[in-house]
């Protein structure tokens, strides 16, 4: 496992973390399986975790607690995230900042995520939405501030809305955000066009989320693919959108067909060649998937002419009525 560093940071993280989202009670999840998966992520040299309090209202983040228990003498880097308080994803302009972060919300919050995890200090606390309109809002800043002086936190972070990488630039400029967790992968790049080279100026660590296109990239998708009821894969993947992404996913399986590995390889490997990300978070429920996922971390970086040509895969999608 290799570890990068960015200015912003105490400590450097693994290349490719462990996002928790499926841990949460997402279907098909195990807990007793996740317990494995994680602990075979951390004999692997994983030290990066990602939970948020919205994961299975604070499961994930529960399940996360039981392993720093089991190895208390490792040293880990943790992220969580504060809900908006008005449960509305993704956030928007037309929201008050003080009915989505107001100061009380971000302490309470921060606070039953340290029970949760059973520790006395965060490493990384986020923000689970965003939108710019709320930089000046006097709560969250406030929040952020005495938590920060108070021990409770060491670092301070947004998780930018899915197609809108732009959309933090103001609230980087106020000098309070340690790092930025944002879409990037084969087919969503437009995080490249700003917000990295803003986030390489300013020391900001670059948290890479949905490598895999929430699965599209694992090449396991059919045109019949559906999912049980309530799942939110069966709107991302609604009929018309999966017609979209399979003719594209085959074109990326003939580049790893020719590059002689798997599809979630290229996928990481193409992440992990931009020089602004830190890490990367796929989603692991099973010790075979954390072993593939983070034995890339074991490969050469890809030649760049190899990222040159992939960057044909590049697919500008704008936001709709999908998630």
């Amino acid at each position: 496992m290799r570890y990068r560093k960015a200015a912003r940071l105490p400590e450097a993280l693994s290349e490719i973390g462990y996002g928790m989202w499926g841990m949460g009670g997402w279907s098909g999840s195990d807990d007793a399986e996740s317990a494995r998966a994680l602990d075979r992520a951390v004999e692997l040299g994983c030290n990066f975790f990602d939970t948020a309090a919205a994961y299975g209202d604070g499961h994930s983040e529960r399940l996360l607690g039981g392993l720093l228990r089991r190895y208390r003498d490792v040293k880990f880097v943790v992220a969580s995230k504060v809900a908006p308080k008005n449960r509305q994803w993704p956030g928007r302009a037309t929201s008050l900042a003080d009915d989505v972060f107001p100061y009380d919300h971000v302490i309470e919050s921060t606070n039953a995520t340290l029970r949760n995890l059973g520790v006395d200090t965060l490493d990384l606390q986020q923000l689970h939405v965003w939108d710019d309109a709320w930089t000046s809002a006097d709560g969250w800043r406030r929040a952020i501030g005495d938590l920060k002086r108070s021990g409770k936190i060491r670092a301070f972070g947004i998780s930018v809305n899915r197609w809108e990488p732009h959309n933090v630039l103001r609230a980087l400029e106020t000098g309070l955000i340690d790092t930025v967790q944002v879409v990037y992968n084969l087919f969503d790049r437009s995080a490249e066009d700003v917000l990295f080279p803003a986030c390489q100026r300013d020391g900001i660590a670059v948290i890479a989320r949905v490598p895999f296109d929430e699965g599209s990239l694992t090449g396991t998708l059919r045109a019949d693919s559906r999912w049980p009821e309530g799942d939110w894969r069966n709107t991302y993947f609604s009929p018309a959108h999966l017609a979209e992404t399979l003719p594209r996913v085959d074109a990326v399986r003939r580049d790893a067909d020719a590059a002689g590995m798997s599809l979630p390889e290229l996928a990481l490997r193409f992440i992990l060649a931009h020089p602004a990300v830190t890490t990367t978070i796929p989603g692991m429920r099973r010790p075979r998937h954390v072993e593939a996922n983070l034995g890339v971390s074991d490969r050469p970086s890809l030649p760049a002419e190899s990222v040159s040509r992939l960057r044909a895969h590049r697919w500008n999608r704008v936001p709709d009525d999908r998630p």
